[in-house]
């Protein structure tokens, strides 16, 4: 086994070790070297390649996900560490830990015009958990240190003893780092300096502190007692769900709500959470009753006094302008680490897993008589149903394609969804409950779908499929560029060349301005593209050529596949916007 010389390199990688992080996503340099050599000469770890840093964090971001554990990205020094930062404000707003260890020049070449130098440390403060600016090691490339950087020398201690120091600070600073990483699930940044030279290795390793990690249990709850007071005496309480790790709730916890006649539960695709009372499509509920004569009325009957809420953020943007309206007695919100005041009512925190709240709260818990789930079931069955008389009656459309697409995901897939057209369609039709569903949905950005799906389907069991719209999908093309895609990935594009979403926007007017820098319309092609990176590509344009495509779409093949879906660009929004008129 090789290690870098340079005592800071292997002190990095034996911290992930203590630490449990074995994955580690790579980005070519020089500066990086040492780290690279300690890496990827060990067994231990499994060293990912992918030259876009920008897609290597989003990469690594969907292992992170995927497995609820920290993963580790590496680069060089300069501008490339500022690729991170879309994939970094993700797992800060998604509560993903993704570990950033970013080689640095040593501190007097610093804003001296040296190459590939900036100012690293504490770039990512307002979006990191933790900042762990490590110092530059005086054993490694001493007389360069005499000569170039003297004012980190001191005289009157000996350099073994300096050396010792600097040792001892960096290692309190990587614990610091690490163990929030993993504890508040928080992405962290390690920037590490280098002196040249930077390629030397040895099979002897140095400075390895003696630390064992475990991971506190830390799961309890408050006394319970005056909330469920108040629950029992509601007669309108709201259950709504924001992004949810599947399984991350108990199926038991989740069949009381349901059955509670007091309770109507609403939840979004990104939940993951399943039963046949839930209301699945939130905009099919709230839009008809926008659109009513009497809508003050019917809010009114839909407000309630009590407004739950877990998971992370909402899709729908009219739930949240109705609660924000019409607001709730109280809002509770139950999660571990944070609660966002998304409705600008929050009275309460409950800083505990779901599970736990819901083991203590709900023996606590009375039925009252209410009609609010009977009443709203009803409008709930009569949008489904108009639903499916309004598909039948449009033609081919990003909304039609989308229904089809729906119905046709096998069994125990991994649902990836862009943004952000994508995620809105998939909120208005029912997925399968096996299938588990994943959307960047912490800072909601059309960057690095296609890289965060890639790097999800690493460790997946079964297959991955990734809908995209055509400008994410574009936007995130060098997410490709990546020898660890399985033969087994998926791509469905929903083609409109251009971006969709902002003709169902307000204030969209066909111009030639709005074409060229909202809609941004494009003739790319993208079955060159799928060429250049060996994936396999198919075209359809009209309903019957998407039924028959979608059949042998998901079948064992050797190659990526990517399925294209060509949509007319002018008249989707119509049919969307026309769907809420319609189910009213």
């Amino acid at each position: 086994m090789k290690y870098s010389t340079i005592p800071s390199a292997q002190t990095v990688a034996h911290y992930c070790k203590i630490y449990g992080i074995k994955e580690i996503v790579i980005s070519p340099g020089s500066r990086n070297a040492p780290l690279t050599i300690t890496f990827t000469e060990d067994d231990y770890f499994n060293c990912f390649s992918v030259v876009d840093e920008r897609c290597a964090a989003f990469f690594a971001l969907g292992m992170a996900q995927q497995q609820q554990k920290p993963v580790a990205v590496i680069c060089t020094s300069g501008s490339a560490l500022l690729n991170y930062y879309p994939a970094i404000s993700e797992a800060f707003y998604s509560d993903i830990p993704l570990v950033v260890i970013s080689a640095d020049r040593p501190p007097y070449k610093i804003d001296i015009g040296d190459g590939q130098t900036i100012r690293q440390d504490h770039v990512f403060d307002r979006h990191i958990g933790y900042s762990a600016n490590l110092k530059l090691d005086v054993s490694h490339a001493t007389e360069t240190i005499k000569k170039q950087g003297k004012s980190l020398l001191s005289s009157s201690t000996s350099l073994e003893n300096q050396q010792a120091q600097i040792e001892a600070y960096n290692d309190k600073e990587l614990g610091q780092a690490f163990q929030l990483a993993i504890e508040t699930m928080s992405p962290v940044h390690i920037n590490v300096p280098f002196e040249e030279p930077l390629y030397n290795a040895t099979t002897v390793p140095n400075h390895q502190p003696a630390l064992v990690y475990k991971k506190p249990e830390l799961d309890a709850v408050e006394d319970l007692t005056a909330f469920a007071t108040s629950w029992n005496q509601a007669k309108r309480k709201l259950v709504l769900v924001g992004v949810a790790y599947p399984n991350a709730v108990a199926q038991e916890y989740l069949d009381f709500l349901a059955t509670d006649k007091s309770v109507i539960v609403l939840t979004e695709t990104t939940s993951n959470l399943h039963h046949p009372n839930f209301f699945t499509s939130i905009d099919s509920l709230i839009a008809p009753i926008e659109k009513s004569v009497n809508s003050d009325e019917l809010f009114k009957k839909l407000q309630p006094d009590i407004v739950l809420t877990f998971g992370g953020l909402i899709v729908s943007k009219k739930i949240k302008n109705f609660l924000r309206t019409y607001k709730a007695g109280v809002h509770w919100h139950i999660d571990a680490k944070k609660a966002y005041d998304t409705f600008f009512s929050i009275t309460h925190h409950f800083e505990t897993s779901e599970n736990t709240f819901f083991r203590s709260f709900i023996p606590k818990l009375k039925a009252i008589e209410s009609d609010y789930y009977s009443y709203w079931s009803a409008v709930k069955r009569n949008y489904e149903v108009k639903r499916n008389q309004y598909l039948n009656e449009i033609p081919f459309s990003d909304m039609l394609a989308f229904s089809k697409i729906a119905k046709s995901i096998p069994k125990n897939y991994q649902l990836h969804l862009a943004n952000s057209s994508t995620v809105r369609y998939a909120q208005l039709f029912a997925i399968d409950p096996s299938i588990t569903v994943f959307c960047n949905r912490g800072t909601s950005g059309i960057d690095g779908s296609t890289s965060t799906a890639v790097g999800a389907a690493i460790y997946h069991q079964e297959p991955t499929l990734l809908i995209t719209g055509d400008i994410s999908f574009l936007y995130d093309s060098n997410g490709l560029w990546n020898k660890n895609i399985r033969s087994d990935f998926r791509v469905i594009v929903l083609n409109n060349d251009g971006g969709g979403i902002f003709r169902i926007l307000p204030g969209q007017e066909d111009t030639a301005n709005f074409e060229t820098f909202f809609e941004t319309t494009h003739a790319i092609d993208i079955a060159k593209l799928c060429s250049g990176y060996n994936i396999l590509h198919e075209m359809v344009d009209n309903e019957k050529n998407l039924e028959k495509a979608l059949i042998n779409f998901y079948k064992g093949s050797k190659m990526p596949k990517l399925l294209e879906i060509k949509t007319p660009r002018l008249i989707n929004n119509k049919i969307l916007l026309s769907y809420f008129d319609f189910i009213s």
